[in-house]
């Protein structure tokens, strides 16, 4: 069983990822997924996270992760929002985070005790392709690097639940996020 855990600010599409991430998980690679969104904080810019559950088997857990194995931060912000993002964080924890500054990375994994951390400039890509700083496809293409879930089945479900010309737009922003994520 995987456990992860989304943060990011209203408005950057964090639970529309944590879905999709789902869709890719279970719908192109046979596995089950749980998408648990933490819903109030319905303001955009305001601080916001979802948890994702990922197994092989069957999923009958439906709670809140408190011990995530992965954590995806779309916007770094979040920690001068006294958003403490290594909360229940294990050894074996790896942090997927936006930044464009390999400084900034290593900054977040000193700060929080990560030993292992991907990083791309998740902002820079969604521009490029979406056209909006909405970096959430282009960082489900980051999280496409740890091995959890392959680009294709993301790029696949970022098509069905978008459609086609807004879904392609931000396969290919997975895509080129994937492409440009460096690991740490």
């Amino acid at each position: 069983m995987i456990r992860l855990k989304f943060y990011g600010l209203g408005g950057q599409g964090v639970v529309t990822a944590a879905k999709v991430l789902s869709a890719a998980v279970s719908i192109y690679e046979g596995k089950y997924a749980v998408t648990i969104p933490a819903y109030g904080h319905e303001r955009r810019g305001a601080p916001v996270y979802t948890d994702v559950v990922v197994d092989n088997e069957p999923i009958l857990l439906n709670c809140f992760v408190y011990e995530p194995d992965i954590v995806l931060v779309m916007d770094p912000s979040v920690r001068e929002k006294n958003i403490d993002i290594g909360k229940g964080k294990h050894d074996g924890t790896v942090l997927v985070l936006n930044t464009k500054s390999e400084r900034e990375a290593s900054e977040y994994m000193e700060q929080y005790g990560f030993q292992k951390a991907y990083y791309t400039d998740a902002v820079d890509v969604a521009l490029k392709w979406i056209r909006r700083p909405i970096p959430n496809g282009a960082m489900l293409g980051a999280l496409s690097k740890t091995g959890l879930v392959s680009i294709e089945s993301v790029m696949a479900a970022l098509k069905e639940t978008f459609g086609e010309k807004a879904g392609d737009k931000n396969a290919n922003a997975a895509r080129e996020a994937y492409e440009r994520t460096c690991e740490m």
